[in-house]
């Protein structure tokens, strides 16, 4: 019977402590930070399904922010423009107008609090996975992760708030006494804009630029790519498909409802040096999948 006693009591000890150690709360060491590397992130079908912009017009209207024959000239403007990808003077003037018409009038606050609103009912599930935890990786490393986007910067923001990234570069809307105005503080940032944000960005933050990475799906983002050292290419489209191809780029792919094959390459940071335990890689789908 003694034995039998000593038995269970270490059994019951060792179970205690497996169940302490299970339910303690480890606190994370921080990652060592890595000041002049960063990563830039386009957002629409990069990072989430579709057109930002759409999404958060949609819930403006069903808001009563605006009426339908607004979002429907918005969405022609911004949805078209970004599908196209066209650099055409017209298409970019109609794609600037539609991006004013919502929120002309409309306070800044109110706005971004809508936003916060309409990210939770429509926009988080959006949101691929597979990127979000490229963004996670950079941050892992030490790194300060941006969104680069033509969305308009308040959304832009709360986005990247929401995923626990660095900030956000997006379009610029003038306001005055917290209201907006109606205009733009020089345009969309899309194409050669962006990369200009990200130069200027990297001026003030110390980033050397060699270091950096870069996302994005679209050919229209050749700017952003050859800016940094680090280009990839996400769930892309037929044209930069193609480039990556041909500069030997990473290309992850997450439209599939397979999972991506990934090849596992670590980050360079700086000259043969690596940076944590970065993926980048190939996606090995032969056919372009629907967005």
């Amino acid at each position: 019977m003694r034995g039998l006693s000593r038995r269970l009591t270490r059994e019951h000890a060792e179970l205690a402590g497996q169940a302490s150690a299970a339910a303690a709360e480890v606190e994370r060491l921080a990652p060592e930070p890595d000041p002049q590397a960063g990563a830039f992130f386009d957002v629409d079908n990069t990072l989430m399904r579709g057109a930002s912009i759409y999404h958060f017009a949609r819930g403006l209207a069903a808001r009563k922010m605006f009426g339908p024959r607004d979002l429907a000239r918005m969405t022609w403007g911004q949805v078209s423009f970004r599908l196209r990808g066209s650099e055409k003077s017209d298409h970019i003037d109609a794609a600037r107008q539609a991006a004013l018409a919502f929120v002309a009038g409309h306070k800044v606050a109110d706005i971004v609090r809508l936003g916060e609103e309409i990210y939770d009912d429509s926009m988080a599930d959006r949101i691929w996975a597979g990127t979000r935890e490229l963004t996670q990786r950079h941050l892992q490393a030490g790194q300060r992760v941006w969104l680069v986007t033509a969305t308009p910067v308040e959304l832009a923001s709360i986005l990247a708030r929401r995923l626990g990234l660095t900030g956000a570069l997006g379009t610029v809307a003038e306001t005055e006494d917290g209201v907006y105005t109606g205009r733009l503080v020089g345009g969309l940032l899309h194409g050669e804009a962006k990369a200009a944000a990200i130069e200027a960005l990297a001026r003030r933050e110390g980033l050397d630029l060699a270091r950096c990475s870069a996302y994005s799906d679209s050919l229209n983002d050749m700017p952003m790519l050859t800016l940094v050292g680090h280009p990839n290419a996400v769930n892309p489209d037929a044209g930069l498909r193609a480039e990556a191809r041909s500069r030997g780029w990473p290309v992850y792919d997450f439209r599939s409802g397979r999972r991506a094959t990934m090849i596992a390459l670590p980050i360079a940071a700086g000259a043969g040096a690596v940076v944590g335990g970065m993926a980048a890689g190939a996606a090995v789908h032969r056919r372009r999948t629907a967005g």
